[in-house]
């Protein structure tokens, strides 16, 4: 049997900018950075892109609530910094994001996850400019 996998991310992506910068200027660390943008010229821009991630949940050794995945382990972390989050993404035109990547069993017997998004989330992403992003797949056939 397999079970439904899922993690929380909160990102910023654009062009030609270094994930470095958004480090320093909000005081987090991230879970994941890809500086490709840095690297490409103007004839083929590439994006570059700053991740906090939780860890990704298994069905079979906790709940996943993604409710409480992203306002317990993601937005009272990422909070504190919203008017630094703000400035960064105007100044270097960045595009924020809150994610949610899942994984769901195909198993009959597995739970559906707890997939949505609260009041506090959508005005935190309303007030930032950013977008929600859910992505899913199938789990492999057993």
């Amino acid at each position: 049997m397999t079970s439904n996998k899922g993690r929380a991310y909160f990102g910023i992506s654009g062009y030609h900018f270094d994930p470095d910068l958004v480090t320093k200027f909000i005081g987090l660390e991230p879970t994941s950075v890809n500086n490709a943008g840095m690297r490409s010229n103007l004839d083929k821009p590439v994006i570059s892109s700053w991740e906090f991630s939780t860890e990704t949940i298994t069905s079979d050794t906790q709940e996943l609530d993604i409710y409480k995945l992203i306002d317990d382990e993601i937005l009272k972390k990422i909070e504190p910094a919203k008017d630094k989050i703000i400035e960064i993404c105007k100044s270097h035109n960045l595009s924020p994001r809150i994610g949610v990547v899942l994984t769901l069993s195909i198993d009959k017997d597995e739970t559906k996850p707890d997939v949505g998004f609260g009041a506090r989330v959508i005005r935190f992403c309303s007030e930032i400019g950013a977008f929600i992003n859910v992505d899913y797949e199938l789990s492999e056939r057993v």
